[in-house]
């Protein structure tokens, strides 16, 4: 898989909570063109979470691609996913498409790409972008090593990718699942 350099999206699971977050930086070659991008959004009534790493116009068409997904399998989010990684794959437009996506519910959390990737997350923590390795290893210390929350794990992880990674900012969008939703 590529990397995408220019963010930083985190999601992690925790006791039957979930959230995504990702930093709000945009940057073209050297430079921030903005601080304040949100790349993580709710879908399927808040029951699925999807953060995006690439450019705004891909997120948005792969968004409600994936949406289209969800609701054709009735929210069922592993067959959703494959469904997605299957079109984005053999689309020929679709596939020149330069992007990394996080998909969760409750259950499960997956990283797609174009090529086809579905990563599956061994420890229900899933990172993608410029930052990853940093905010992967970060919530993973923190889930191991603290009682926090998922939302705050995100939110710690991220702050500590943020002070190391030069394409990682400090302004956070975090969404959690909608209480009282179970996952599929």
């Amino acid at each position: 898989m590529s990397e995408i350099r220019s963010t930083t999206v985190l999601a992690v699971l925790r006791d039957g909570r979930g959230a995504i977050g990702s930093d709000g930086q945009v940057t073209l070659g050297q430079t921030v063109a903005k601080h304040g991008a949100v790349k993580v959004r709710e879908l399927f009534n808040g029951k699925v979470l999807v953060g995006f790493a690439g450019g705004a116009a891909d997120a948005f068409t792969l968004w409600e691609k994936f949406e289209a997904h969800l609701e054709r399998y009735n929210g069922h989010l592993r067959r959703a996913t494959v469904e997605l990684a299957r079109e984005w794959r053999s689309d020929r437009i679709l596939r020149r498409l330069e992007a990394m996506m996080i998909v969760m519910d409750r259950s499960d959390a997956f990283i797609v790409s174009g090529n086809g990737d579905i990563i599956e997350s061994d420890d229900h923590v899933a990172a993608i972008g410029s930052g990853a390795g940093y905010a992967l290893a970060a919530a993973r210390a923190l889930r191991r090593h603290t009682d926090l929350d998922a939302a705050a794990i995100v939110r710690e992880a991220l702050a500590l990718a943020s002070e190391i990674c030069i394409y990682t900012n400090d302004h956070f969008t975090i969404v959690e699942l909608a209480a009282g939703e179970e996952g599929r």
